[in-house]
């Protein structure tokens, strides 16, 4: 057999997607990653801090031009609207993204290599919005059991009792257990209960024009994190992502009116 008659094995080599697509990381073994270097439980500042620079950094060195992403935990969500890099090819979006991912994270928390898989959910321009909901609500529903769960653990219970225990608990149970710890859950940080945003934010700038020879105020995108989100599924929510979204989800509306 001929060395060129194994490019016939690339079988998923042309395997492509179309915009809009969320390419979304999520960490590998992370919880014994937690538990090695001590971070703190069920939530830590500086980690979650890493997550949101490495994800910066992402938007800034990758050249992949990512609009918005968003991320809690140990995933990453990536919104690419217009066009897809690689020309979408897939093989090169779930190894490229998370490596890149990977190597920035490493580099900010200065530990032993980290590792992400990655996954490409390709979406109808009206479903952006709708995702990012189910994505929120995942990272309230994982506020809650880790606090749940963490809270059994403060109580003596190993941590196969802990789990098992949580297996029957409701949300408002988990509520109340966490607030008899005194623990209120609609009071800890908004980045614990919804997550952080990434994007490209617009401000003005003072300049010169030296044409005309007067002061103007000209507009320039910088990467903004947010920290303080509000609910996407509320109007204030679903005003802010369209808003982050841009042309794509207004022209989508405008077609299902």
């Amino acid at each position: 057999m001929r060395v060129s008659d194994f490019e016939d094995h690339e079988i998923y080599t042309d395997l492509r997607a179309t915009p809009p697509v969320v390419i979304r990381v999520d960490g590998r073994s992370f919880k014994n990653l937690l538990r090695k270097h001590r971070f703190e439980k069920p939530f830590d500042h500086r980690f979650a801090s890493a997550m949101a620079d490495a994800t910066e950094s992402f938007f800034q060195q990758s050249g992949l031009y990512p609009v918005v992403a968003y991320t809690f935990s140990d995933e990453i969500n990536i919104l690419f609207r217009d066009a897809l890099p690689f020309d979408g090819r897939i093989e090169k979006l779930v190894s490229v993204v998370p490596s890149s991912i990977s190597s920035a994270l490493t580099r900010s928390l200065k530990i032993a290599p980290i590792a992400f898989d990655g996954r490409v959910i390709p979406l109808h321009p009206e479903q952006i919005i709708e995702y990012l909901v189910w994505r929120q609500a995942e990272a309230w529903r994982n506020c809650i059991n880790g606090y749940g769960y963490y809270t059994l653990r403060s109580d003596g219970l190993s941590g196969k009792e802990a789990a098992s225990r949580m297996l029957g608990l409701r949300a408002s149970d988990i509520h109340e257990l966490c607030f008899q710890h005194g623990i209120n859950l609609d009071k800890v940080p908004l980045w614990q209960r919804r997550g952080v945003l990434v994007y490209w934010g617009e401000y003005t700038k003072p300049g010169y024009d030296p044409v005309r020879d007067i002061e103007v105020v000209v507009n320039r995108k910088r990467i903004a994190q947010n920290w303080d989100l509000p609910i996407f599924a509320s109007e204030e929510g679903g005003v802010m992502v369209r808003g982050l979204v841009g042309a794509l989800c207004a022209d989508s509306d405008r077609q299902h009116r």
